[in-house]
């Protein structure tokens, strides 16, 4: 088993899981896509890509010859990946960007101080405007108003 087959083989199962969950919304019609169309289209390409890398994967590295040091640095991502998902609806977006983002970028990555805290906050609220100002997407805001 090569890394490039497990990563396809991950990715076409996680194409089918959302196929899986597509099926209870309505995928609408060409012409008026309902709320499951977008995903389920996503869900098709990334299947077709998983499936493709997994037939071409035969030449990358050997999944037992990887090393695995940077373990426990991906499943700090992961864990602020998992702190964004359930913080953005209780803590709002901005607070719950910058926070990740100052944990990240200052506590894994170990950037300074100034530079981490600018980073943090123009991506927290330059992201919101963005968004949710500009292109009317909403985004959640916390119970303190922001």
């Amino acid at each position: 088993m090569t890394i490039d087959r497990a990563g396809g083989g991950g990715l076409a199962l996680l194409a089918l899981w959302v196929l899986w969950e597509c099926r209870r919304l309505p995928l609408g019609s060409w012409h008026e896509p309902g709320p499951g169309a977008f995903p389920a289209a996503l869900a098709l390409v990334a299947l077709g890509l998983g499936l493709a890398i997994v037939a071409v994967g035969g030449r990358a590295t050997r999944l037992v010859d990887v090393d695995w040091r940077e373990t426990p640095r991906a499943l700090v991502i992961v864990a602020a990946g998992a702190f964004l998902t359930f913080g953005l609806e209780r803590l709002g977006y901005r607070p719950s960007v910058l926070v990740a983002l100052l944990f990240l970028v200052g506590a894994v990555e170990r950037r300074g101080l100034v530079p981490t805290v600018a980073f943090a906050v123009g991506m927290a609220w330059g992201s919101f405007y963005l968004f949710n100002t500009l292109l009317k997407v909403p985004l959640p805001v916390g119970p303190l108003g922001f």
